[in-house]
């Protein structure tokens, strides 16, 4: 019909330009046969879970490794392993499992009936399983320990120390926890009730800032301890469990806390730290009333009050004179 065709009728194809010139019944071939090339693929079910997620699955088939639980895509290869080793209690076909989700080392997902102790956004006091190059691993009761990023740490951190930790999913979706957890801890906690000053309340450390410790007491109190109320010789770190001496009750219901005696067993303890000391010395020390603050503090872990007041005690009961600036032993 036509002497020389033109390149998109050789090609089976219809340009926009050129299908107003063509013949209405070799343009509708042409589109008729268009479509049969073009035909897409169905598209395929994703698998609608992910790494970290606690869901309960049917099993729907078994093998020598373990079972199969359904994946909900209708396609038998996305079905999920939950090994042998990973039940708590044997399985069958039919038996709805709840399990948790994670990946195994070839990057699939697998099944475990151990399921975590918290759930996303929820806080916990976990134990540090390991610190590598990348960040540590934390245990919230799962299969697999969840990834603590460096970014997401505070202070230093290292294998069995327990720190306040929340779950939560990193922009690549998998689950991780974070150290900081200050507003967590606060909407968590309570005021202060049925305690009054001079009782004892345990708590653990979850911040840190210069002038003191952040506690959480076992009773979801907010505590307070000041390093001067801290033994200045000893590094207390995060997550630390700390038995403390309620010193002050606050309008706000927290409490400030100390690690030191109530002052009159504390005067009679840092009299006889500071006379075994200058015995040790030869029984004298350069250091007097008039030392000042900062050098006693760095010393001897003591405010100057409670300096002079043991001090004072010594001088009491006769054990010790001042000169030249020295305390001496009689």
């Amino acid at each position: 019909m036509w002497k020389n065709k033109p390149p998109f009728a050789k090609r089976g194809l219809i340009h926009k330009e050129a299908a107003a010139a063509t013949p209405k019944f070799v343009a509708a071939q042409l589109e008729k046969d268009a479509p049969a090339a073009a035909a897409e693929e169905p598209a395929l079910t994703p698998v609608p879970y992910k790494a970290g997620d606690v869901v309960t699955l049917k099993v729907v088939r078994e093998s020598e490794f373990g079972a199969f639980l359904d994946a909900g895509t209708g396609n038998t290869s996305d079905d999920i392993l939950l090994h042998k080793l990973q039940q708590t209690e044997p399985v069958k076909i039919g038996d709805m499992v709840p399990v948790y989700i994670y990946l195994d080392p070839h990057h699939r997902l697998t099944a475990s009936m151990k399921l975590p102790k918290m759930k996303e956004g929820q806080l916990g006091y976990a134990r540090v399983l390991d610190v590598t190059r990348d960040g540590g691993f934390v245990d919230i009761g799962a299969e697999r320990g969840v990834f603590l990023p460096y970014s997401e740490m505070r202070g230093h951190v290292s294998p069995d120390q327990k720190v306040w930790v929340k779950l939560y999913r990193d922009k690549s979706g998998r689950p991780a926890v974070t150290m900081r957890v200050d507003k967590d801890i606060v909407q968590a906690s309570r005021k202060a009730q049925d305690v009054k000053v001079g009782d004892m309340v345990t708590g653990t450390i979850y911040n840190i800032l210069d002038d003191g410790f952040f506690l959480f007491t076992t009773d979801r109190y907010i505590g307070f301890l000041h390093r001067s109320e801290a033994p200045a010789k000893r590094r207390l770190d995060f997550g630390e469990q700390l038995t403390c001496r309620v010193a002050h009750i606050r309008d706000d219901g927290r409490l400030n806390l100390s690690l030191r005696p109530q002052k009159e067993n504390a005067l009679i303890t840092d009299a006889q730290a500071l006379y075994d000391l200058m015995q040790k010395r030869g029984g004298r020390m350069p250091y007097c009333d008039d030392t000042p603050k900062e050098i006693i503090k760095e010393k001897f872990g003591l405010s100057k009050a409670a300096f002079k007041r043991a001090l004072g005690h010594l001088m009491k009961e006769d054990k010790i004179y001042q000169e030249d600036g020295w305390t001496i032993l009689k």
